[in-house]
C-alpha cells in the first residue's frame, strides 16, 4: 500500500511538472461562420474557444462590410477575402445583430469571475489585406444632415511603408487598432448591440489602443467572454463620418486574469500614458465619467488626494473626444507617465 501511494504521489508530481513546463499556450482563432459573433455581446453566448490566464490568442478578424459592397466600391472580386464570403453566406440572418460588427469570439478565460479584472496585452497587430474603406450614409455619422446620401471610398494600404494613399498628394500614416474589444455585459443586460460602447468596453473606437497597449476590463460574467473585431488601419479622434479606415486585421493578444486589481470601468495603459474612459449618449456626461475615472485611478494607484488628482488632471491630462457616432459618445483622458518620478 505504501508503495502504491508513493507511485501515485510521483505521478501527480510528474503531471504537475509537465503542466508547469508546458506553460502558457498560444492559440489561433480564425474568422469563420462558427467562430464569429455578428453584432452583439451577450453573457449567454456560447464560447468558441476556452483558454487559461497567461495564454495568447492570434485573432484573424474581418472588416465590417459585405463582399458585394466592397466589389461595388471597386475592390476586385479576387481581393475579397474568402472568409468574408463564407461568413456572409453561412451565418443565418436570424443569428445576426442587433449591431453590424463581425466579431471573433467569445473567448472564455478560465478562472475569470465577476469582480475580477481582465488584463489584455495587445502584443501585435498586422494588416490582413492591402486596402481599407471609409464610408458614410444618410442617417449615420455626426453631420448626417449635411451629407444626405451615401459614399464609399477604397483606400489602398502600403504594408511595407505603413502608409495609406487617401488620394492624389495625400498619404496617411497607418496605426492599426481594433475598434471593438470587449467582454460580456452583466447577465441582466441580455444580448446588447455591438455599436454603443459601455461598461463592457466593446466598440470604443479608441485609436490609442495600438500594439504595446494594455487594456483593463472589469469582468461581468463567468469566463469574461471576450470578443474582438472592427479593425481599423487608422482613425482620427471623433470618427466623425461613422467609419475609420476599416480593414481586416490579425491581432496577437495575451490575457491575464487579475484577482488583485478591481477596475469598475474600462481603462488602458500605453508605454507613455495612462488612459481613462467614459461613454454616454450625452458628451458632457461621458466627459465627467472619463475625468472621474482618471481621478479614481490617481487616488487608488498613485495614492494622491482627490483634490490633487483633480488638479493634476487639469494641468497635465488631455481630455480627448474618442468618437461621436456610436450611440454612446466616447471621451478619454490621457495622463502622461513622465509626470511621475
Amino acid at each position: 500500500m505504501r508503495k502504491l501511494i508513493l507511485v501515485s504521489v510521483m505521478l501527480c508530481v510528474a503531471a504537475a511538472l509537465a503542466q508547469g513546463q508546458s506553460g502558457p499556450q498560444t492559440y489561433t482563432l480564425k474568422a469563420t461562420p462558427s467562430t464569429v459573433a455578428w453584432g452583439y455581446y451577450d453573457a449567454a453566448a456560447k464560447p468558441v474557444l476556452s483558454i487559461h490566464s497567461g495564454d495568447t490568442v492570434v485573432f484573424e478578424t474581418l472588416l465590417t462590410s459585405s463582399p458585394t459592397g466592397l466589389e461595388k466600391a471597386g475592390v476586385p472580386p479576387a481581393d475579397v477575402q474568402q472568409s468574408l464570403r463564407d461568413v456572409f453566406k453561412e451565418v443565418p440572418i436570424t443569428s445576426r445583430g442587433p449591431g453590424g460588427h463581425i466579431l471573433n469570439g467569445p473567448v472564455y478565460i478560465e478562472d475569470a469571475e465577476p469582480g475580477d479584472t481582465l488584463e489584455i496585452r495587445i502584443q501585435k497587430i498586422d494588416l490582413a489585406i492591402p486596402y481599407a474603406y471609409n464610408g458614410f450614409r444618410f442617417g449615420a455619422g455626426f453631420l448626417t444632415n449635411d451629407f444626405p446620401y451615401a459614399r464609399v471610398k477604397i483606400i489602398p494600404l502600403d504594408r511595407k511603408r505603413m502608409m495609406a494613399s487617401f488620394g492624389p498628394g495625400i498619404e496617411i500614416p497607418l496605426h492599426p487598432f481594433f475598434g471593438s474589444m470587449g467582454v460580456a455585459p452583466p447577465e441582466g443586460y441580455g444580448k446588447i448591440n455591438s455599436a454603443p460602447p459601455g461598461i463592457h468596453a466593446g466598440n470604443m473606437d479608441n485609436k490609442e489602443l495600438v500594439a504595446g497597449t494594455i487594456l483593463y476590463l472589469p469582468v461581468h460574467a463567468k469566463g469574461a467572454l471576450f470578443e474582438i473585431g472592427d479593425g481599423h488601419a487608422g482613425q482620427g479622434n471623433g470618427e466623425v463620418d461613422i467609419t475609420a479606415m476599416e480593414t481586416s486585421l490579425v491581432g496577437t493578444l495575451q490575457f491575464i486574469v487579475r484577482k488583485d486589481l478591481k477596475v469598475k470601468y474600462p481603462r488602458a495603459e500605453t508605454p507613455t500614458h495612462y488612459i481613462s474612459m467614459g461613454f454616454d449618449d450625452d458628451l458632457s456626461e461621458a466627459t465627467r465619467l472619463a475625468v472621474r475615472q482618471m481621478i479614481d485611478f490617481l487616488v487608488t494607484e498613485k495614492h494622491m488626494t482627490r483634490d490633487d488628482a483633480y488638479m493634476l488632471t487639469s494641468v497635465a491630462g488631455d481630455v480627448d473626444i474618442t468618437e461621436l457616432v456610436d450611440g454612446n459618445k466616447g471621451v478619454h483622458v490621457m495622463m502622461p507617465k513622465n509626470v511621475f518620478k
